[in-house]
């Protein structure tokens, strides 16, 4: 397994889905950073199961408790622990997932890599339920970022067919980033067609996927160390830990195909004396650098494979085909719950790359 990330400020995830309990470090926060709980619980929250139909039955509280690195509220340069307790878990909706695996999981890859000592409980390790780790790190991370006027925000742009309006990629406000209800939509009138959409998949047992969008404003320029650290590499890969997350695109991205440079190129001016660009089809990202412009990136999410509908299987004990219908407690849709995970991976990426600048 790879459970860390980061070089500057480290994150260390630990735990598994059923098992007594995960956690996360956080190590290399500056001392003096006071960090506000009830941000973070709220944050957690908006991540969090069981609160609506469209999302699993499992009702984790998702409360951290703080281990250490906190005194008073206010880091003291201690690595910053938080553990989180399994108290809502049904290991046995998951007994049939060591013969039987499920179409389009990892239960048959991570048995052939780890053998009879992986955990198929919910997933063990690689399940959904980590993310609660990656939004904690990054629920502080935002925080460091905030204190540097540096904003994240993501909202839904797709749920199967649905479309939100998307970001301005010129003239994004730290207002807009901020979705303060419960369905992080830019446009409200798109709201109820989704979840219509998500409603209706799961009665008929079945699933959708769909497109979250993310921006990030207040970014000097320079930030990355291409080759291999560059801003996307580094953004790419911390969003690819985020389970049924299957691609990535920056500015307009695989649009950029079709057209030609002339018309996706970002030209210069000049606006209040300053160098600036006249588009951003970039995506505020050019060899591996930020341009100054906001940094806008999409990441789709797939369908999510736990589902009611009968699917073809393969007996493992027998090795005869067989049928095999999912039934227990997942989400008609992932989406929802996944934009604080992709603000979170976001604010744990920009957190390291900026925190050598910000020491200086």
């Amino acid at each position: 397994m790879s459970s860390y990330f980061g070089k500057n400020i480290r994150i260390q995830i630990f735990g598994q889905s059923h098992s007594e309990a995960l956690g996360v470090v956080i190590d290399g926060l500056p001392a003096g950073l006071s960090i506000d709980m009830q941000q973070v619980q709220t944050f957690l929250d908006r991540r969090r199961g069981g609160q609506n139909d469209y999302s699993t039955a499992r009702a984790e509280t998702d409360q951290p408790r703080i281990v250490s690195g906190l005194v008073n509220g206010v880091t003291c340069g201690a690595p910053l622990c938080a553990l989180f307790e399994n108290t809502d878990i049904r290991s046995k909706d998951y007994q049939h997932v060591a013969k039987i695996p499920r179409p389009s999981h990892v239960d048959y890859y991570a048995g052939v890599k780890y053998g009879d000592n992986h955990d198929w409980r919910g997933g063990g390790h690689f399940s959904g339920r980590m993310t609660v780790l990656l939004c904690f790190a990054g629920a502080v991370c935002l925080q460091l970022l905030n204190s540097w006027d540096v904003h994240i925000g993501a909202h839904i742009e797709q749920i199967c067919t649905v479309h939100d309006r998307r970001y301005d990629p010129t003239a994004v406000s730290a207002d807009e980033l901020n979705h303060s209800g419960s369905f992080p939509v830019n446009d409200a009138s798109v709201e109820e067609p989704m979840k219509r959409v998500m409603l209706d998949a799961a009665k008929r047992g079945d699933s959708v996927g769909g497109v979250i969008e993310c921006a990030i404003i207040g970014l000097p320029t320079g930030i990355g160390n291409p080759p291999f650290d560059g801003i996307e590499n580094c953004l790419t890969n911390a969003v690819f830990a985020i389970p049924a997350v299957r691609g990535i695109e920056f500015g307009m991205g695989f649009a950029a195909a079709e057209i030609f440079g002339s018309e996706h190129n970002d030209a210069f001016c000049i606006v209040d004396g300053q160098l600036n660009h006249k588009s951003n089809n970039a995506g505020g990202a050019v060899g591996g650098l930020t341009t100054g412009m906001p940094l806008i990136f999409r990441v789709p999410v797939k369908p999510t494979p736990s589902i009611a509908v009968e699917q073809d299987s393969v007996n493992l004990e027998t090795m005869q085909e067989t049928k095999l219908s999912v039934w227990g407690r997942h989400d008609p849709c992932i989406v929802p719950r996944a934009v604080p995970c992709i603000e979170a991976a976001a604010a744990i990426v920009l957190a390291d790359m900026m925190a050598v600048v910000n020491r200086a």
